[in-house]
Protein backbone atom coordinates (compact mmCIF):
# COMPACT_ATOMS: atom_id res chain seq x y z
CA UNK A 1 0.00 0.00 0.00
CA UNK A 2 1.25 3.58 -1.02
CA UNK A 3 1.53 5.97 2.02
CA UNK A 4 1.75 8.85 0.10
CA UNK A 5 0.81 9.53 -3.37
CA UNK A 6 0.85 13.13 -5.62
CA UNK A 7 -0.94 12.67 -8.74
CA UNK A 8 0.04 15.58 -11.63
CA UNK A 9 1.48 18.64 -9.41
CA UNK A 10 1.94 21.74 -10.74
CA UNK A 11 3.93 24.60 -8.34
CA UNK A 12 4.16 28.21 -9.97
CA UNK A 13 6.32 31.29 -8.39
CA UNK A 14 6.08 33.73 -10.42
CA UNK A 15 7.39 34.00 -13.71
CA UNK A 16 9.13 30.30 -12.72
CA UNK A 17 7.50 26.71 -12.79
CA UNK A 18 8.90 24.76 -9.95
CA UNK A 19 6.68 21.49 -10.20
CA UNK A 20 5.36 20.20 -14.15
CA UNK A 21 3.30 17.38 -13.85
CA UNK A 22 4.80 15.50 -11.33
CA UNK A 23 3.57 12.28 -10.07
CA UNK A 24 5.03 10.19 -7.24
CA UNK A 25 3.96 7.08 -5.15
CA UNK A 26 5.58 6.12 -2.10
CA UNK A 27 4.89 2.67 -0.42
CA UNK A 28 5.12 2.33 3.13
CA UNK A 29 7.61 0.78 5.31
CA UNK A 30 10.28 2.17 2.28
CA UNK A 31 13.25 4.09 1.52
CA UNK A 32 12.29 6.54 -1.41
CA UNK A 33 15.22 8.43 -2.78
CA UNK A 34 14.15 12.23 -3.98
CA UNK A 35 16.88 13.31 -6.15
CA UNK A 36 17.77 16.49 -8.93
CA UNK A 37 20.22 19.21 -9.42
CA UNK A 38 19.82 22.19 -7.16
CA UNK A 39 16.59 24.24 -8.55
CA UNK A 40 15.33 21.44 -9.74
CA UNK A 41 12.00 21.27 -7.60
CA UNK A 42 12.84 18.57 -4.82
CA UNK A 43 12.54 21.68 -1.86
CA UNK A 44 9.46 22.63 -3.29
CA UNK A 45 7.52 19.29 -3.54
CA UNK A 46 8.93 18.85 0.08
CA UNK A 47 7.28 21.67 1.36
CA UNK A 48 4.11 21.05 -0.54
CA UNK A 49 3.89 17.51 1.58
CA UNK A 50 4.71 19.38 4.60
CA UNK A 51 1.66 21.94 3.81
CA UNK A 52 3.92 24.82 4.17
CA UNK A 53 2.85 25.64 0.47
CA UNK A 54 0.06 24.30 -1.66
CA UNK A 55 -0.40 23.05 -5.15
CA UNK A 56 -1.73 25.07 -7.59
CA UNK A 57 -2.50 21.65 -9.76
CA UNK A 58 -2.42 18.20 -8.40
CA UNK A 59 -4.25 15.61 -6.15
CA UNK A 60 -1.95 14.25 -2.86
CA UNK A 61 -3.24 11.40 -0.52
CA UNK A 62 -1.33 10.49 2.45
CA UNK A 63 -2.48 7.21 4.00
CA UNK A 64 -5.34 6.78 1.59
CA UNK A 65 -6.57 10.06 2.44
CA UNK A 66 -6.64 13.46 1.12
CA UNK A 67 -3.21 15.04 2.38
CA UNK A 68 -4.85 17.60 5.19
CA UNK A 69 -3.55 19.62 8.09
CA UNK A 70 -4.29 16.51 10.78
CA UNK A 71 -1.11 14.94 8.91
CA UNK A 72 1.43 17.22 9.88
CA UNK A 73 1.48 15.22 13.11
CA UNK A 74 2.11 12.49 11.28
CA UNK A 75 5.18 13.50 9.93
CA UNK A 76 9.09 14.52 10.61
CA UNK A 77 11.08 16.74 8.54
CA UNK A 78 14.78 17.17 8.88
CA UNK A 79 15.72 20.36 6.29
CA UNK A 80 18.99 20.58 4.76
CA UNK A 81 19.21 24.38 6.53
CA UNK A 82 19.43 23.49 10.38
CA UNK A 83 17.41 25.60 12.87
CA UNK A 84 18.30 25.03 16.48
CA UNK A 85 18.22 28.46 18.38
CA UNK A 86 21.96 28.87 19.25
CA UNK A 87 20.89 30.69 22.43
CA UNK A 88 18.83 28.13 24.23
CA UNK A 89 20.14 25.11 26.28
CA UNK A 90 19.68 21.48 24.35
CA UNK A 91 17.60 19.47 26.88
CA UNK A 92 15.15 22.92 26.88
CA UNK A 93 14.87 23.61 23.33
CA UNK A 94 14.34 19.74 22.53
CA UNK A 95 11.48 19.29 24.98
CA UNK A 96 9.97 22.57 23.66
CA UNK A 97 10.51 20.72 19.95
CA UNK A 98 9.04 17.89 20.60
CA UNK A 99 5.98 19.26 22.62
CA UNK A 100 4.95 20.90 19.79
CA UNK A 101 4.61 17.76 18.12
CA UNK A 102 2.45 16.75 20.64
CA UNK A 103 3.90 14.82 23.29
CA UNK A 104 3.72 15.55 26.90
CA UNK A 105 6.42 17.02 29.00
CA UNK A 106 7.03 13.67 30.78
CA UNK A 107 6.97 11.72 27.75
CA UNK A 108 9.25 13.61 25.52
CA UNK A 109 11.92 13.71 28.38
CA UNK A 110 11.22 10.14 28.62
CA UNK A 111 12.20 9.66 25.14
CA UNK A 112 14.46 12.27 24.81
CA UNK A 113 16.85 10.62 27.50
CA UNK A 114 17.22 7.41 25.66
CA UNK A 115 18.25 8.81 22.57
CA UNK A 116 20.49 11.12 24.17
CA UNK A 117 22.28 8.24 25.60
CA UNK A 118 22.11 6.10 22.66
CA UNK A 119 24.01 8.85 20.63
CA UNK A 120 26.40 9.71 23.59
CA UNK A 121 25.52 13.40 24.22
CA UNK A 122 23.83 13.20 27.80
CA UNK A 123 26.34 15.08 28.73
CA UNK A 124 25.26 18.20 27.02
CA UNK A 125 21.37 18.48 28.02
CA UNK A 126 22.23 21.50 30.40
CA UNK A 127 24.93 23.58 27.69
CA UNK A 128 23.94 26.36 25.65
CA UNK A 129 23.14 24.82 21.60
CA UNK A 130 26.19 27.25 20.15
CA UNK A 131 28.80 25.09 22.54
CA UNK A 132 27.86 22.49 20.27
CA UNK A 133 29.77 21.16 17.28
CA UNK A 134 28.19 20.93 14.10
CA UNK A 135 27.51 17.44 14.34
CA UNK A 136 25.94 17.35 17.50
CA UNK A 137 23.50 19.98 16.43
CA UNK A 138 22.84 17.73 13.86
CA UNK A 139 22.15 14.89 16.27
CA UNK A 140 19.80 16.68 18.33
CA UNK A 141 17.97 17.77 15.15
CA UNK A 142 17.65 14.36 14.10
CA UNK A 143 16.18 13.06 17.38
CA UNK A 144 13.26 15.86 17.71
CA UNK A 145 12.46 15.07 13.85
CA UNK A 146 11.78 11.48 14.55
CA UNK A 147 11.28 11.73 18.52
CA UNK A 148 7.09 11.77 18.19
CA UNK A 149 7.41 8.24 16.01
CA UNK A 150 5.78 10.01 12.16
CA UNK A 151 4.41 7.90 9.35
CA UNK A 152 6.41 9.38 7.22
CA UNK A 153 9.84 10.76 7.39
CA UNK A 154 11.66 13.43 5.47
CA UNK A 155 15.39 13.67 5.58
CA UNK A 156 16.82 16.39 3.28
CA UNK A 157 20.50 15.96 3.16
CA UNK A 158 20.87 14.43 6.84
CA UNK A 159 24.77 12.87 6.44
CA UNK A 160 25.88 16.65 5.42
CA UNK A 161 28.43 17.89 7.88
CA UNK A 162 29.22 14.54 9.53
CA UNK A 163 32.55 12.31 9.90
CA UNK A 164 31.92 8.85 8.64
CA UNK A 165 31.53 7.28 12.04
CA UNK A 166 28.54 9.06 12.59
CA UNK A 167 26.99 8.99 8.79
CA UNK A 168 27.32 5.04 9.71
CA UNK A 169 25.28 5.59 13.09
CA UNK A 170 22.77 7.77 10.90
CA UNK A 171 22.60 4.98 8.16
CA UNK A 172 22.22 2.58 11.13
CA UNK A 173 19.44 4.10 13.04
CA UNK A 174 17.65 5.22 9.61
CA UNK A 175 17.81 1.30 8.55
CA UNK A 176 15.91 0.63 12.11
CA UNK A 177 13.33 2.54 11.62
CA UNK A 178 12.40 1.51 8.35
CA UNK A 179 12.55 -1.98 9.81
CA UNK A 180 9.87 -0.77 12.68
CA UNK A 181 7.73 0.46 9.89
CA UNK A 182 8.57 3.49 9.09
CA UNK A 183 8.20 5.42 5.17
CA UNK A 184 11.17 7.31 4.42
CA UNK A 185 11.61 10.29 2.10
CA UNK A 186 15.58 10.77 1.53
CA UNK A 187 16.70 13.78 -0.70
CA UNK A 188 20.43 13.89 -1.10
CA UNK A 189 23.55 14.78 -3.51
CA UNK A 190 25.62 11.58 -2.56
CA UNK A 191 24.42 8.46 -4.87
CA UNK A 192 26.06 6.15 -3.14
CA UNK A 193 24.18 6.75 -0.34
CA UNK A 194 21.14 6.12 -2.58
CA UNK A 195 22.39 2.31 -3.62
CA UNK A 196 22.89 2.01 -0.24
CA UNK A 197 19.24 3.10 1.33
CA UNK A 198 17.02 3.47 -1.11
CA UNK A 199 14.60 1.22 -2.52
CA UNK A 200 13.27 3.48 -5.17
CA UNK A 201 13.82 6.72 -6.01
CA UNK A 202 12.20 9.99 -8.70
CA UNK A 203 14.57 11.96 -10.41
CA UNK A 204 13.31 15.57 -10.78
CA UNK A 205 14.92 18.27 -13.48
CA UNK A 206 13.53 21.63 -14.29
CA UNK A 207 10.66 20.97 -12.58
CA UNK A 208 9.90 17.50 -14.52
CA UNK A 209 9.98 14.00 -13.38
CA UNK A 210 12.32 12.15 -15.23
CA UNK A 211 13.41 9.30 -14.08
CA UNK A 212 11.14 6.85 -11.55
CA UNK A 213 11.43 3.25 -10.06
CA UNK A 214 13.38 0.57 -8.34
CA UNK A 215 17.20 1.04 -8.25
CA UNK A 216 18.15 -1.93 -8.79
CA UNK A 217 15.37 -2.00 -12.04
CA UNK A 218 16.89 1.38 -13.04
CA UNK A 219 20.13 0.29 -12.70
CA UNK A 220 19.67 -2.66 -14.94
CA UNK A 221 17.96 -0.59 -17.51
CA UNK A 222 21.16 1.61 -17.79
CA UNK A 223 23.73 -1.18 -18.03
CA UNK A 224 25.98 -2.04 -21.04
CA UNK A 225 26.88 -5.38 -21.01
CA UNK A 226 29.94 -4.63 -19.59
CA UNK A 227 31.43 -7.53 -17.10
CA UNK A 228 34.70 -7.45 -15.04
CA UNK A 229 36.97 -10.41 -15.38
CA UNK A 230 40.07 -10.95 -12.64
CA UNK A 231 42.37 -13.49 -12.94
CA UNK A 232 45.73 -14.79 -13.02
CA UNK A 233 48.25 -16.87 -15.29
CA UNK A 234 48.66 -16.21 -19.56
CA UNK A 235 47.07 -12.58 -20.39
CA UNK A 236 48.48 -12.29 -23.85
CA UNK A 237 45.14 -14.07 -25.11
CA UNK A 238 42.62 -12.36 -28.35
CA UNK A 239 39.18 -12.07 -27.48
CA UNK A 240 36.94 -12.90 -30.19
CA UNK A 241 35.18 -9.88 -32.67
CA UNK A 242 31.96 -9.95 -30.38
CA UNK A 243 33.73 -8.84 -27.30
CA UNK A 244 35.63 -5.24 -26.79
CA UNK A 245 38.28 -5.12 -23.91
CA UNK A 246 37.58 -1.93 -22.71
CA UNK A 247 40.18 -1.69 -19.64
CA UNK A 248 43.18 -3.75 -18.72
CA UNK A 249 45.49 -3.17 -15.55
CA UNK A 250 47.27 -5.20 -12.96
CA UNK A 251 45.91 -5.17 -9.35
CA UNK A 252 48.16 -4.28 -6.57
CA UNK A 253 48.44 -8.71 -5.78
CA UNK A 254 49.83 -8.99 -9.24
CA UNK A 255 46.15 -10.03 -10.81
CA UNK A 256 45.09 -8.94 -14.06
CA UNK A 257 41.55 -7.01 -13.56
CA UNK A 258 39.91 -6.90 -17.35
CA UNK A 259 36.47 -5.10 -18.55
CA UNK A 260 35.02 -6.32 -21.71
CA UNK A 261 31.77 -5.12 -23.20
CA UNK A 262 29.35 -7.18 -25.01
CA UNK A 263 29.13 -5.91 -28.53
CA UNK A 264 26.01 -7.60 -29.50
CA UNK A 265 23.29 -9.85 -27.61
CA UNK A 266 25.84 -12.17 -26.67
CA UNK A 267 25.46 -14.12 -23.79
CA UNK A 268 27.78 -13.86 -21.29
CA UNK A 269 27.74 -17.48 -20.79
CA UNK A 270 29.21 -17.46 -24.29
CA UNK A 271 32.29 -14.83 -22.58
CA UNK A 272 32.59 -17.60 -19.89
CA UNK A 273 33.29 -20.47 -22.04
CA UNK A 274 36.02 -18.61 -24.40
CA UNK A 275 37.80 -17.76 -21.11
CA UNK A 276 37.52 -20.99 -19.63
CA UNK A 277 39.94 -22.31 -22.45
CA UNK A 278 42.14 -20.07 -22.06
CA UNK A 279 45.46 -20.93 -19.62
CA UNK A 280 43.97 -18.81 -16.99
CA UNK A 281 43.18 -19.13 -13.92
CA UNK A 282 39.72 -16.72 -13.27
CA UNK A 283 38.89 -15.50 -9.34
CA UNK A 284 36.21 -13.49 -10.53
CA UNK A 285 33.53 -12.67 -13.09
CA UNK A 286 30.80 -9.96 -12.93
CA UNK A 287 28.50 -7.81 -14.55
CA UNK A 288 29.38 -4.32 -13.84
CA UNK A 289 26.15 -2.25 -13.52
CA UNK A 290 26.42 1.43 -13.79
CA UNK A 291 26.22 3.11 -10.56
CA UNK A 292 23.66 5.98 -9.31
CA UNK A 293 25.95 8.51 -9.98
CA UNK A 294 26.72 7.30 -13.33
CA UNK A 295 23.10 7.28 -14.20
CA UNK A 296 22.27 10.74 -12.71
CA UNK A 297 24.83 12.49 -14.77
CA UNK A 298 23.67 10.69 -17.84
CA UNK A 299 19.97 11.31 -17.36
CA UNK A 300 19.90 15.11 -16.58
CA UNK A 301 22.89 15.68 -19.13
CA UNK A 302 20.18 14.23 -21.82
Amino acid sequence: MDLFVAEHIEKNFANHRALDDVSVNISENSIFGLLGPNGAGKTTLIRIINQIIAPDKGLLFFNGEPLQQKHVAQIGYLPEERGLYKKMKVGEQALYLAQLKGLTKNEAKKRLNFWFEKFDIGGWWNRNVEELSKGMQQKVQFIVTILHQPKLLIFDEPFSGFDPINVDLLKNEILELKKNGTTIIFSTHNMSSVEELCDDILLINNSKAILSGKVKDIQRSFKKNIFELVYSGDSDFVLPNEFERISYEKDNFGETVMNVQLKSSESSNALLAFLLQQNIQIKSFKEILPTMNEIFIETVKH
